[in-house]
This record gives structure tokens, C-alpha cells and sequence, in this order.
């Protein structure tokens, strides 16, 4: 708890960190603000609807939040390196390893944080900036949306319907991209290489998740491809069409491990990286 404590204290002392998270939601409403205006007249579809309020822009690596989220967390490192709280004969490698442990949680924590917060706000902004003659009942309308609901598990997406799920997925992308942007910037000691590895994540693990989803006869839930980054060129990739738009599509339990997978070698790759060196 020492240790999730100093980085709490030690994230929040950074002027960079309130900067980024500025930036994060300003954007973010803009990017909202622009999709909710091109919405053509008549109903607001599902798809339509979480790719306004997450603010997606398919051209990026990542969403504007995830993309902050790991410039948050490889800053973050990069100013522990370059200003140690301990000199280098003080700390042990234990220490080492909880202090990057920590710090990935605290900026992972902080970047779900973000995500909620920048959730909200494009939904306020989107509702602004929708025109008179788009139907957004899909948003604002309970009881539109508790028909969205459907029964099973979570991962089914149990009793939070299709804009929920895609919402839930959106928090745990911006918050993996945080804790992924302390490790990487961990492998170089450097914010801008970590940064620059985090950005190139998605274009390596997307296709091959698809590739390895389609072999065992799987594909992508519709709603999880609406908050992924390279959305449409997952298409690209050999195998059988795109994942049909199904309401209820259930999340293929190979899709969890396979997304956990890069954080996890990450993580180890850290702790390698730790074990060869005498500082952080």
C-alpha cells in the first residue's frame, strides 16, 4: 500500500499528468462533438452511437483516451528515471519490481478513471451536438435501453446490453494502455520508445487475434469491434467474413486471453529487464 501510495503522490506532483488528462477530454469531446454532427437524420444505430461517445478514430493506433493513457503511464516512468526518489545502491530488485508494479497500477487506475470520465462527458457532448432529426432514444431512453438488455454472464454481455459491453471494453483498452506504457517505457527507460512500442502493439496483435480467432473457427463480437482501433482492417486478414452484427453476440472465450496476452509478456519482459539491470 507504501508503494501504491508514493506513486499516487508522485503522478499527481507531475504537471504532465494533469496536462494529458486535459488534453485527453478536450479532444475527446471534439472528436465526439464532429461524429455527432455527421450522423445522417432518422435512428441513431448502436454502432453509431458507441463510436460517438468513445471517440474512436480509426486512423490512430489508438483511441485518443488509450493513447493519453500510455503517455501518462511512459512519462511517468521516464521521470522516475530521470528523477529517482532512491539512489541506485538502495534500491533491490524486489523494490525495483514493486515500484514498476506499482506504478502500472496506479496509472492503470487512473487511465479507467479517464475512461469513465471521458465517457460521460461525450455523452453530454453528443447530446448536445446531435441534430433535431436524429432519434438518440438509443442514449437517453431508458426504456430503449433496457431493452438492449440480455440474459447470461458478463462476457456474454448479461444484463448491460450491447452499448454497455462496448463501454466496458472501451475502460479496459484505456486502461491497459496506461499500465502498457509504464512497461514498455520500463523496457527502454525511455518515455518516447516506450510510447512508440505502444503504438505499434496494435498493429501486430489485432491481426494476428484475428487470424488465430478465425482458425478455431471464431471471429470479433460486433460490439468489441466497434472500440478497437484497426476495426476496419481487421478485414484484412484471411479467413471468412467480417463478424456478423448479431445484438447478443457472445465474446469467444479465446478473445480474452488473447488480448491479455501482449500486457502479460510485457510484464515479464519488465521483470527480465529488471533482473539485468541495478536501477530502475
Amino acid at each position: 500500500m507504501r508503494v501504491l501510495a508514493y506513486e499516487a503522490r508522485r503522478l499527481g506532483g507531475l504537471r504532465s499528468t494533469w496536462l494529458i488528462l486535459a488534453a485527453v477530454l478536450i479532444c475527446d469531446a471534439a472528436v465526439a462533438a464532429v461524429l455527432a454532427r455527421q450522423v445522417p437524420a432518422g435512428v441513431l444505430s448502436s454502432s453509431a452511437a458507441v463510436r460517438c461517445v468513445t471517440a474512436v478514430v480509426p486512423l490512430l493506433p489508438l483511441p485518443i483516451a488509450a493513447l493519453g493513457a500510455g503517455a501518462l503511464g511512459a512519462l511517468s516512468y521516464g521521470h522516475e528515471v530521470r528523477h529517482p526518489g532512491l539512489s541506485a545502491s538502495q534500491v533491490s530488485l524486489a523494490r525495483r519490481v514493486g515500484l514498476v508494479a506499482g506504478k502500472a497500477v496506479v496509472v492503470g487506475l487512473v487511465s479507467a478513471a479517464l475512461a469513465l470520465l471521458g465517457l460521460l462527458v461525450n455523452l453530454l457532448v453528443v447530446g448536445v451536438a446531435l441534430a433535431p432529426s436524429v432519434d438518440a432514444a438509443v442514449l437517453f431512453d431508458p426504456a430503449v435501453l433496457r431493452s438492449g438488455l440480455v440474459d447470461g454472464g458478463l462476457l456474454d454481455g448479461g444484463q448491460v446490453g450491447p452499448l454497455g459491453r462496448a463501454a466496458a471494453a472501451f475502460v479496459l483498452l484505456v486502461a491497459a494502455g496506461g499500465s502498457a506504457g509504464v512497461l514498455a517505457a520500463s523496457l527502454f527507460r525511455s518515455a518516447s520508445a516506450g510510447l512508440l512500442l505502444l503504438c505499434a502493439l496494435p498493429a501486430l496483435v489485432e491481426p494476428a487475434v484475428s487470424l488465430l480467432l478465425r482458425r478455431s473457427g471464431q471471429d470479433w463480437p460486433s460490439w468489441v469491434r466497434e472500440v478497437m482501433p484497426f476495426q476496419y482492417g481487421l478485414d484484412w486478414v484471411p479467413g471468412g467474413p467480417a463478424a456478423s452484427q448479431v445484438p447478443g453476440q457472445a465474446v469467444p472465450v479465446l478473445l480474452p486471453v488473447l488480448l491479455a496476452a501482449p500486457l502479460v509478456l510485457l510484464a515479464l519482459a519488465a521483470l527480465v529487464a529488471q533482473l539485468r539491470r541495478r536501477s530502475l
